[in-house]
């Protein structure tokens, strides 16, 4: 399908719009208006006459055509921004329009709706005014308004506590045992033997940059909040260097005073005894044990090597030894599932009654197996998928759990949203101050992202490290030189007036 931009450069957002309704589809791009009689076009356009600018799109879809125009005086006090509102405005309608699909978070297509509610909110919007704002000018469903609602709700009060000074530490492992059909995460299966040789030399320059990062910290009065270290899955590593990673960390950072410490077990088949011990001797006090789904068949097909018995056997091991916040990860949209067993595996992990559960809509994004084996619209309007979502939401807020933060990714199927629940009490800090963008969040390893955030400012620098272990290893003395951007950026911060406020 091709996208045709002309005379405006909203490229970006107007894609994004197109995705939420061809999500497995690659688009071509082209800015001129010629051939206009092809079938699957979407033409865009902007054009001024006089002080009226109009946004317009027209949709060729299987022999059919769909147009949609909107007008913006040109005077308007944020002309450029409510253009391109608008041109996605016309985008969402025409392909409504053509294609029958009901998107309901309209066109609002960022990773954080429930951010863009607080921002509204801080902003001196009362919530009725924000819920208008949602329907009105983003066209989004009452239905997810209430959840966004609801989520902020949950959170508002963790939020809240993020004082200025406030930081957390992220620490990337990405390697796995084997990469699932639906990844698109940058990791590296340790079955190869290149990815084994990294492994070592990876794990001792990950402690280098830590201890760095350390060292720069103390010289400002900035408080560690939450530690979380994730991947790929971290249990890939031996127990040995998980206890080296672990007492690198507790040397180079006040790490006594955090308020959660997680450390993703991530998958069954990494998952022993002696590793279990190692993370909770580090103090570690929350883990991720993930299934993505309770059927064995289902596993199976998305590549992964061990059995549902074995997701259950390491639950039960965690709870021995004495893991009392366990969080596990599910996908709604897995090929091979059905609504009936997904609903099966979602009432089996409530049976479980772990603290946390993350119910995530498949997403198949480009570098992964499954987009590269995926029929072109298969599924993408297969009710079940809403279904299973649905399902996921009553069953689990009438057993105790309530959602307490959500995102959102491009080439979700259904346009969906995936959503972490918990118990009361157990919320996941992290999972909140990455997600709302709350305060800085201070990261090592390979395809890591530091963000340095301003206290309740919606401005975020970030330093970036090499995607890939092998860059890592082999270009380290950059990294190293990067993070020295986080002492720049707290150079002239003075947090003596709000710490103790």
């Amino acid at each position: 399908m091709t996208i045709i931009f002309n005379n405006h450069e909203f490229k970006y957002e107007i894609e994004a719009v197109c995705k939420l309704f061809f999500p497995c589809i690659l688009f071509k791009h082209e800015y001129q208006l010629s051939d206009l009689d092809r079938d699957n076009l979407i033409v865009t356009q902007l054009k001024q006459e006089q002080q009226t600018i109009y946004l317009s799109t027209m949709v060729r879809l299987d022999g059919q055509v769909f147009s949609e125009q909107q007008c913006v005086d040109s005077n308007h006090i944020h002309c450029e921004k409510e253009c391109e509102r608008l041109l996605a405005v016309t985008v969402y309608l025409a392909l409504k329009r053509a294609t029958g699909i009901d998107v309901k978070w309209g066109v609002m297509t960022g990773i954080r709706p429930v951010k863009q509610l607080n921002y509204w909110i801080e902003q001196g919007h009362s919530i009725q005014q924000v819920k208008e704002i949602f329907q009105r000018d983003y066209l989004a469903s009452e239905e997810k308004f209430e959840l966004c609602k609801q989520v902020r709700e949950h959170q508002i009060s963790i939020i809240d506590a993020s004082k200025p000074n406030s930081y957390s530490l992220y620490v990337s492992i990405p390697f796995c045992p084997t990469r699932c059909s639906y990844c698109s995460f940058v990791s590296s299966s340790i079955a190869g033997t290149k990815a084994k040789a990294l492994v070592n030399d990876y794990v001792e320059k990950l402690c280098e940059e830590i201890r760095y990062i350390g060292d720069i910290v103390k010289r400002f009065s900035l408080s560690l909040e939450t530690i979380y270290i994730g991947g790929g899955t971290p249990t890939t590593l031996s127990a040995e260097q998980l206890i080296l990673l672990t007492n690198t960390i507790k040397q180079a950072f006040l790490v006594q005073d955090v308020k959660e410490y997680t450390i993703e077990a991530g998958r069954a088949d990494t998952i022993t005894r002696e590793k279990l011990l190692a993370i909770r001797q580090a103090g570690a006090t929350r883990i991720s044990i993930n299934p993505q789904t309770f059927q064995d068949h289902v596993l199976k097909a998305i590549g992964r090597k061990h059995t549902v018995q074995q997701v259950i056997d390491c639950y039960h091991l965690a709870r021995e030894l004495g893991f009392e916040d366990i969080n596990m990860d599910l996908i709604a949209g897995l090929p091979e599932d059905t609504l009936e067993t997904f609903q099966d595996t979602i009432d089996k992990i409530i049976a479980l009654s772990p603290t946390n559960v993350t119910v995530h809509t498949l997403t198949i994004k480009r570098s992964s197996d499954l987009f590269q084996n995926h029929e072109e619209n298969e599924k993408i309007s297969d009710d079940a998928i809403v279904q299973m979502v649905e399902y996921a939401y009553q069953k689990l807020t009438q057993n105790g759990y309530y959602p307490y933060y959500l995102y959102r990714q491009k080439n979700t199927l259904q346009n969906l949203e995936n959503i972490g629940y918990c118990k009361k009490g157990y919320e996941g800090r992290y999972n909140i101050y990455i997600m709302e963008e709350i305060h800085t969040i201070l990261a090592a390893g390979a395809s890591a992202v530091s963000k340095l955030i301003r206290h309740r400012s919606q401005k975020v620098h970030r330093i970036f490290n090499y995607k890939y272990p092998f860059e890592y290893n082999k270009d380290f003395k950059t990294i190293l030189e990067r993070k020295n951007q986080i002492a720049e950026f707290y150079q002239d911060i003075n947090f003596s007036l709000d710490i103790h406020k």
